[in-house]
């Protein structure tokens, strides 16, 4: 009697983005951590520091749509495998930059501008690849997985880039993470497939399952796996509910981005932490991130199969994005160096129970036109991060850290209000 091997196809799949979300992070955040011996190096300061910081997340935030349009017409196997080459590029020209060439700083925003704008595509070709791939059960654990790689990347960056930067210097840190992306780009472009009647690996019982866990007819099913997905522009631009999105993704990137940017030079330069203290609790809040985004996506899965996606996505994002106001203001208020540490890493992991609603929320609305769908709310948040990368010392510089932890808990608070208002059962074709 023959029996059909189940395939667990779409998970390692899952897993590579997972790992690939953790490269783009490292490539994001190793110019924070090397951020004190490029400033000394360079002569930058903190605030033109911040402008090289801000020239990422505007390159990121201004190449979503593109981004967004090209995952959903060229598939995210070759879309995603170019980005990585993209980024490992722009990471090697930060390292090859000379001591003493002059207008250093023009140079670096230039740099950052392009790697953020290689960046950009791989989240909504991950949601591409979600759409294609993942059943509505499992997409809450599934983004929750991806997004973990936000906080593997950043949490595994200060330890390991504190070590190179000691020993070799702050160029080898940027080398290393050149590196580590075309290796990682290389195995995708090896394993991936745009769809799941692509992949060889792929067996009979987890194609059916996959057919049979993802919402529309058999048409629109054929529709999501051609090369030739017709965006729905018009439906999505009147989609009352996208502004809420984008405002409340603006708020989760603002409060993000003080971690990725500033919370390393914050315990060092504000807590009084020297470098490897400062390395090791710069790790608790993307280590924390890490759990509760995998915490935030199975939890949102759970609760949508019990009570519907309005609280599965809507509901838990709220009351995160709340909390996270809380650990914030607690957090920057508290005396203590080590326990301000413990709290605020607290906060962001609150702050990332919320993520796997954004990107699971884009598929529940928008289906076969969730790449773009995607990209335009993930333009918010960027906008968010790179508003944050420079204001943050602005207003730590005239009014005090406190000050900057205080505006971020307000964003976050607006950022809860505005997913009360969103309905993701609504899917785009009947809203």
């Amino acid at each position: 009697m023959y029996l059909e091997r189940y395939t667990r196809v779409r998970f390692l799949l899952a897993f590579w983005l997972f790992v690939l979300s953790g490269v783009a992070f490292l490539d994001r955040t190793n110019i924070s951590i090397a951020g004190i011996q490029i400033s000394r190096e360079y002569g930058l300061g903190n605030q033109r520091l911040g402008w090289i910081f801000s020239a990422f997340l505007i390159g990121y935030a201004g190449f979503q749509l593109p981004a967004g349009w090209l995952a959903a017409r060229f598939g995210p196997r070759r879309v995603l495998t170019l980005g990585v080459l993209w980024w490992g590029i722009a990471t090697a020209l930060t390292a090859v930059l000379p001591s003493g060439i002059s207008h250093a700083v023009v140079l670096l925003i230039a740099i950052r501008f392009a790697l953020g704008a290689g960046e950009a595509v791989i989240y909504p070709a991950a949601n591409q690849f979600v759409a294609r791939w993942v059943p509505v059960h499992e997409r809450g654990f599934i983004n929750g997985l991806i997004f973990a790689g936000v906080g593997a990347g950043s949490g595994l960056t200060p330890p390991l880039l504190t070590w190179l930067i000691t020993h070799h210097g702050w160029r080898a840190a940027f080398w290393f993470s050149a590196i580590v992306g075309l290796i990682a780009g290389s195995i995708w472009w090896y394993y991936s497939r745009d769809t799941p009647e692509e992949h060889a690996d792929v067996g009979p019982l987890e194609l059916s399952e996959i057919h049979a866990g993802i919402n529309g007819t058999v048409q629109e099913q054929r529709a999501l796996s051609s090369e030739t997905v017709e965006i729905s522009w018009r439906a999505i631009l009147h989609r009352r509910d996208l502004p809420a999105l984008m405002v409340g993704y603006f708020s989760f990137g603002y409060v993000a981005w003080i971690f990725f940017s500033w919370f390393f030079l914050y315990m060092a330069q504000v807590r009084g932490f020297d470098l490897k203290s400062s390395a090791r609790y710069s790790m608790l809040p993307f280590l924390s991130m890490t759990i509760c985004c995998l915490a935030g996506g199975a939890i949102s899965d759970k609760l949508t199969n019990l009570y519907g996606l309005r609280v599965g996505r809507g509901v838990l994002a709220a009351v995160a994005l709340f909390a996270t106001a809380c650990f914030l203001v607690v957090g920057s208020m508290v005396h203590s160096p080590q326990l301000a540490g413990v709290i605020l890493a607290g906060g962001a992991g609150a702050l990332y129970l919320s993520q796997s609603s954004f990107w699971s929320v884009s598929i529940d609305i928008a289906g076969r036109s969730s790449g773009v769908f995607s990209s335009i709310v993930n333009m918010g948040g960027q906008v968010g991060g790179a508003v944050t990368a420079s204001l943050t010392p602005w207003i730590a510089q005239r009014f005090g850290w406190t000050t900057s932890f205080a505006v971020a808990a307000i964003l976050a608070v607006i950022g809860g209000l505005c997913w009360l208002t969103v309905h993701p059962e609504r899917p785009l074709e009947a809203s």
